[in-house]
């Protein structure tokens, strides 16, 4: 797993919540478990306990992605750094089984948390991608779903930095309302 890869375990668990729908799916310990994948030894140090913390931290990693569409590109970094402080990673060498046409086995990095609890372990790796994330793509590559009253969250992977969804069919949902719009007001002025 590339360390930027990572950034994809804040977008997951930003993603929980869509504050301006009034919904919120991180309700279990289950919808937990969902968030870390195929992680799954973190997975099984989730306990009741941990949701409270899942929430906050779903709170501070949603502050960075809005700093980051708001240009603040600083306060972003000064959140995301306040993060990694508080919940520290180190780096390590992984090959799992996989092995290469020689018969080596594929080094790659991973980041190994040392927390004590799977809410802790969640906010290192997800604030340690999005550093990673912003430093090797840059702020603006952090955004939030221009879809109204989407405002899921989502990193821009396009080649011309031109994402401004979520999602497909947020894009498509904001194209036909704009579309209509257009077509009402070219009625309205004949």
């Amino acid at each position: 797993m590339e360390l930027a890869d990572y950034s994809d375990y804040a977008v997951r668990l930003v993603n929980t919540e869509e504050p301006l729908r009034g919904r919120d799916s991180l309700i279990s310990i289950d919808a937990i478990r969902k968030l870390f994948g195929p992680a799954g030894q973190m997975a099984r140090r989730t306990m009741d306990t941990d949701l409270p913390r899942f929430r906050s931290v779903r709170t501070r990693l949603r502050a960075v992605f809005t700093a980051a569409d708001e240009d603040d590109e600083t306060g972003a970094v000064n959140l995301l750094n306040s993060l990694l402080l508080e919940f520290p990673v180190s780096p390590q060498i992984s090959g799992h089984d996989f092995l290469d046409e020689e018969g080596r086995p594929r080094w790659h990095m991973h980041l190994a948390d040392h927390s004590t609890n799977a809410a802790a372990g969640y906010a290192a790796i997800s604030a340690m991608g999005l550093a990673f994330q912003l430093t090797k793509f840059g702020a603006d590559r952090l955004g939030l779903c221009q879809a109204a009253p989407c405002r899921n969250v989502y990193l821009d992977t396009s080649t011309n930095r031109s994402r401004r969804y979520c999602s497909e069919r947020c894009a498509t949902r904001a194209n036909v309302a704009a579309h209509r719009l257009r077509k009402r007001e070219s009625a309205g002025n004949d």
